[in-house]
């Protein structure tokens, strides 16, 4: 017998583990405040949850502070057991990530057996990508100049948030300098993978999408006889890849109430407060970017409307939130696109993998914001010139960025150093990124799936909603068993 639960829609039951996740997180977080730690001579929550002898002393019985002891242990394991079920599935996203963009892409590229077709199909998937980065940035900066979230902001707390960040910080920039190094030569050039199974094993998107290009149109090249069993077998590997998925979608809303809980518990409200406006200018960037302009663009270009469009695609925005992560969110984001949106498998399997590595339009939105925002809180003013160098850094430096956590910070460093801006307010801004991240990565998955739509209506493959419920592929089950 089924569960209540199950007869409601899966994008409903992981924004209710989303919102409880944030309340959890909240509780765990004021569970081990400075003074608990202090009180138990326990440095961090980290020393806690890792069993270091500090933590092992003060939790001796008789300790004058054991109830206070007993509640922030139970809240160091709390995050610890959450943090284990949300890597656990993010661990399953990833192992599926690669297969599902190589078998689909083989199978997708070797029964369309039109080269010209693949090349209108990826001139015009990198043409809007390219774009809506740019006007993304620039809505960063207008944001950002309108709300001015760094005027006032006090240089004690400045000092503050540095000295608490400033080695993480370090570290971020040290691997920024592996990306500055790259020429335009050596971005393309690591296009084509020396080893494709290393590129797979390390899950390089755009690598393996060449890979997946390349024996797709080999195997057009082939005898019918010859060719006919490979694309059944490509064809159902990827029926098999879309099976795992439907089964991963399951725990999705556990799985994103405990990845929620652990970013929550981590981040602090005490850090949260201090940089709140420009928290907020983020957010309210990231919000026209995401309800204004892509549906705008949808408007436009082709026939769904805003009720249909994040209908469909809601899943992969949640779940986008929770993991930070545009690759490891590109299953769902398939799915969702091509069984709930009504984009062919051919346009699916090429635009979705491609925008997972080179659409980043929440991340340069959010740079632009950063940039200007430490621009003000050194009261160093930013010139039209510099500011039109931000849009073009920040939209050349997307492409080819890992789609993973945090990378939107590596890729700042490069937009400060272009306009001469001090890398030390990076280690100011560090200690939201993550929350920061999360909102950025939705709108990144959202942009995927926008500029999938208008590919497909372009080449007049979009079903119209009745036809999707008429199509013999079985739509993504929105009730899955529990």
């Amino acid at each position: 017998m089924a569960l209540p639960g199950s007869k409601i829609a899966l994008h409903w039951r992981i924004l209710i583990g989303l919102a409880l996740g944030i309340i959890a997180g909240v509780i765990i977080n004021t569970s081990w405040t400075r003074d608990t730690w202090a009180a138990m001579g326990v440095n961090s929550p980290e020393v806690l949850i890792k069993g270091g002898k500090a933590a092992t002393d003060s939790l001796k019985p008789g300790n004058p502070n054991e109830y206070a002891d007993l509640t922030a242990r139970i809240a160091a394991h709390a995050r610890q057991a959450n943090e284990f079920v949300g890597q656990l599935f993010m661990r399953g996203l990833k192992f599926i990530a690669v297969p599902i963009v190589l078998f689909s892409l083989v199978a997708g590229v070797a029964s369309l057996n039109d080269t010209r077709k693949l090349g209108r199909i990826g001139g015009k998937t990198i043409g809007i990508y390219l774009c809506t980065t740019a006007l993304a940035i620039t809505i960063g900066l207008l944001a950002a100049n309108l709300a001015k979230p760094g005027k006032s902001f006090p240089e004690e707390k400045r000092i503050q948030l540095a000295s608490q960040s400033q080695a993480a910080a370090d570290v971020k920039v040290k691997s920024a300098e592996t990306e500055r190094a790259k020429s335009p030569w050596k971005i393309v050039l690591e296009l084509f993978p020396e080893n494709p199974f290393e590129s797979m094993a390390q899950g390089k998107t755009l690598q393996v999408v060449v890979v997946g290009l390349l024996v797709g149109f080999a195997i057009t090249l082939l005898p019918k006889e010859q060719a006919t069993p490979l694309i059944q077998f490509f064809e159902g590997m990827t029926s098999v890849v879309i099976k795992i998925v439907e089964v991963i979608l399951k725990i999705a809303p556990i799985a994103v109430f405990s990845l929620i809980v652990t970013q929550i518990a981590d981040l602090g409200i005490d850090v949260l407060q201090s940089l709140l406006l420009y928290c907020l200018t983020v957010v309210g960037g990231l919000a026209v970017m995401m309800f204004l302009v892509y549906p705008l663009l949808l408007k436009v270009f082709t026939p769904v409307g805003y009720g249909r469009f994040f209908k469909a695609i809601s899943p992969a925005q949640l779940l986008a939130f929770s993991s930070s992560s545009s690759g490891a969110t590109m299953p769902v984001t398939m799915e969702c696109v091509e069984k709930r949106l009504g984009v062919s498998e051919d346009v699916t399997s090429f635009v979705i993998p491609v925008g997972a590595t080179i659409n980043m339009d929440g991340t340069a939105l959010y740079q632009g914001v950063a940039a200007v925002f430490i621009a003000q809180m050194f009261n160093m003013p930013l010139s039209i010139v510099d500011q039109l160098t931000i849009v073009l850094t920040a939209t050349l430096a997307s492409i080819g960025t890992a789609a993973v956590p945090g990378v939107g910070i590596v890729m700042l460093v490069i937009v400060l150093e272009s306009v001469g801006l001090p890398l030390e307010g990076i280690a100011v801004i560090l200690g939201v990124d993550r929350i920061l991240d999360m909102c950025r990565t939705s709108v990144n998955v959202t942009g995927d799936c926008m500029v999938a739509a208008v590919v497909a209506h372009s080449e007049n493959e979009l079903l119209a909603p009745e036809q999707i419920a008429a199509s013999s592929s079985r739509p993504l089950d929105e009730h899955p068993p529990l």
